[in-house]
């Protein structure tokens, strides 16, 4: 059986991966049923995450469900990401992830935020404020939109 939006993705990959992505992108195209699971593990990796990024990706959790309730979490590439679709279009990453001095918010190429020829795709975050708070919110929602 072919999962939609699956063809041609799978160059290179063994048998056992192939079923393993298809498994993934059906999975994430389910109904909230099936994607309670999918926050249950993005929960388990932001609890995994350390102090300060902990308390930061809380937040970012609760800021991007709030602003974009179509996004359905999971996890993606080790890290907590919101997918429409099936496809991620936001996620973070702790600064442990790759020894950085922060979190990183970073949005992929479905994410509505083209402007002009040149745009951010990534943030730094040392801390959330509520100016960052209503940015993100912003972004969030433009992602989407």
């Amino acid at each position: 059986m072919e999962v939609a939006g699956t063809e041609g993705c799978f160059v290179g990959m063994g048998e056992g991966q192939v079923t393993e992505k298809k498994k993934s992108v059906k999975s994430a195209t389910r109904p909230t049923a099936k994607n309670a699971d999918g926050e249950g593990a993005v929960l388990a990796k932001i609890a995994a995450m350390p102090e300060p990024y902990r308390d930061m990706g809380e937040r970012l959790h609760a800021i991007i469900k709030a602003s974009a309730p179509a996004l359905s979490p999971r996890v993606w590439y080790g890290m907590p990401g919101y997918a429409k679709g099936g496809k991620v279009i936001c996620f973070f990453r702790g600064g442990q992830m790759f020894e950085e001095r922060y979190m990183t918010l970073g949005f992929n190429s479905n994410a509505n935020l083209d402007e002009g020829a040149m745009w951010p795709i990534a943030f730094a975050l040392t801390e959330l404020t509520p100016a960052e708070e209503a940015r993100i919110v912003a972004l969030v929602k433009k992602a989407v939109s």
